[in-house]
């Protein structure tokens, strides 16, 4: 029986969370960023998961980053720092029964913590990748971090989570997360 903080790819859910084009270039190491929530994505729909994406006020921080808008399905708009305040966001994990969610996006000590809260609270798991989640400053970033783990989010790692997902080398996709890797790893080579 798996430990109740190991996620699989069949009871877990994603969430991208205001990836947008104004925010982006305000916040710390934005490509390394960009480059592993485009990894999450891509392995979570390789894997079939449950992928879902917010963004917060549009029409003032512009739409989701194109290179990730094409990857997701439709983002409503909010105003509330947490996702929560869409209920559909929370009837869809639940209605595909994802317990547990692994968040990702912008910006880890407001729309990221705020979310997290908001699902801890509803009983669901939240999982966090360090490296798939920033903010405008250091100190928010590493701040927001240790508030999550003190309130029950687990830490973790883009890389973690997709492999975490798949189990072991005997899942039918692993050649393509695999391959998913190499890229990612190609890719963070060049910057």
């Amino acid at each position: 029986m798996p430990h109740a903080t190991q996620m699989s790819a069949t009871d877990t859910g994603l969430l991208v969370i205001d990836m947008q084009e104004k925010l982006l270039p305000l916040i710390l190491d934005s490509p390394a960023l960009m480059r592993n929530v485009a990894f999450l994505i891509d392995a979570a729909r390789l894997l079939e998961m449950t992928v879902q994406a917010t963004e917060q006020y549009p029409r003032g921080l512009g739409p989701t980053a194109a290179d990730l808008a094409g990857r997701l399905p439709n983002r409503p708009e909010k105003t509330a720092f947490s996702c929560c305040a869409i209920p559909e966001v929370v009837e869809n994990f639940h209605r595909e029964a994802r317990p547990k969610v692994v968040l990702a996006g912008i910006e880890t000590h407001v729309c990221v913590l705020n979310t997290a809260l908001d699902l801890l609270a509803t009983d669901f798991r939240v999982f966090i990748p360090v490296d798939a989640v920033g903010a405008r400053f250091r100190v928010d970033h590493d701040v927001a971090l240790r508030r999550l783990e003190q309130a029950g989010a687990v830490l973790t790692t883009a890389e973690g989570c997709v492999f975490e997902w798949i189990g072991g080398s005997s899942h039918p996709r692993f050649k393509e997360i695999s391959r998913l890797v190499q890229e990612r790893m190609k890719a963070s080579a060049k910057s």
